[in-house]
């Protein structure tokens, strides 16, 4: 198997993201995602109508990723597929179409754990691209998750701290709504921010013990700050947007930057990467090589393509449980609830 050309088909449909990839091995060929729009108009996404979506989108997904590859599906070794976390109802399209293709084909059929694929995304291999080594630590930062987890080879993994409550994307995004942006607002916020004055207007810090994080208090804050000074001005939020922007972000990032150097300091190991879809977060990345020169760490941060929801991630995940014949069989179910370390 060491010589094998390993062709993975994978399928990604964790939440409001359809994405089908081909990998050769641990090159991706290619990584096709259709994002849902329906669910601007409801300001967050909507499970019942994600999961419609998905069942549209899927076909015609997988069929431009094996178009773009070049490869025919007669010669796919298996097929990967996310089998959670996530919403159920968007995983049920993703399994059972990811299922039903590999009895069709008779092929391996190989479940992947989502957060383990955005920490495994930095071994897809690309020109110019730094691989870490073991150990390392991943801070995976989504809508959905927030987690620093040691890092001992591609499937032995510690977390050792994550959130209590609300994920670093949510308190993003809501933060965005209490403003009266559009959804997604997490991406506007970082737009913002970066022509304010972070200082301008403090937040309050969560005291959470050890490296667990908590946001709900936070987003508590900044919507009594809002409703406290809107009421005093009315077009205090149009006339403050950069720097309220810019303070949510400062105090946000400040957040993430205090666990990940404790981290560091407790575990001695000085390899930090990031992964999941806030990690594309520009004052995040700024902040992360700042420490790294300040601090003489090793920073890894994923291509921009690799850091929301998409299915090359899941693709490395199954090319690495291919080469241990990791496979599943066709009674495994999704899992909305999925523990990186199960």
């Amino acid at each position: 198997m060491e010589n094998e050309t390993i062709y993975i088909l994978a399928i990604e449909s964790s939440c409001d993201d359809t994405s089908a990839a081909v990998l050769c091995n641990n090159k991706k060929l290619s990584n096709i995602v259709a994002t849902q729009k329906i669910h601007e108009e409801y300001g967050g996404v909507v499970p019942e109508l994600a999961s419609r979506a998905h069942q549209q989108n899927i076909v015609p997904v997988v069929h431009q990723a094996l178009a773009k590859a070049n490869i025919d599906k007669k010669q796919l070794s298996a097929i990967a597929f996310t089998r959670g976390p996530g919403l159920m109802g968007s995983l049920l399209v993703g399994t059972s179409f990811a299922k039903s293709l590999s009895l069709g084909l008779n092929i391996s059929l190989i479940e992947v754990n989502h957060m383990q694929a955005h920490i495994l995304a930095h071994f897809i291999e690309e020109e110019n691209s730094k691989i870490p080594a073991f150990p390392f630590l991943a801070m995976t930062i989504s809508g959905g998750h927030t987690q620093i987890v040691l890092v001992k080879d591609y499937f032995k993994m510690e977390i050792l701290g994550q959130t209590l409550d609300d994920a670093v994307g949510e308190a993003f995004d809501k933060s965005a709504k209490i403003l009266g942006l559009p959804y997604p607002g997490g991406p506007l916020i970082d737009k913002y921010a970066q022509l304010g004055n972070p200082k301008a207007f403090p937040f309050p810090k969560p005291k959470v013990d050890g490296l667990d994080f908590s946001f709900s208090g936070l987003k508590t804050s900044i919507l009594y700050f809002t409703q406290k000074h809107t009421k005093e001005n009315p077009n205090f939020l149009e006339d403050n947007r950069d720097d309220i922007c810019a303070s949510i972000q400062y105090t946000i990032i400040d957040i993430l930057m205090s666990k990940i150097k404790k981290a560091v300091k407790q575990t001695g190991v000085k390899r930090v990467a990031i992964g999941g879809g806030v990690s594309a977060n520009s004052g995040i990345r700024k902040a992360l090589f700042e420490a790294e020169k300040k601090h003489g760490w090793e920073t890894f941060i994923p291509k921009f393509e690799y850091c929301t929801d998409n299915a090359a991630m899941i693709g490395i995940v199954g090319y690495l449980k291919y080469k241990d014949a990791n496979f599943s069989d066709q009674s495994i179910t999704a899992k909305a609830r999925y523990v990186i370390n199960e």
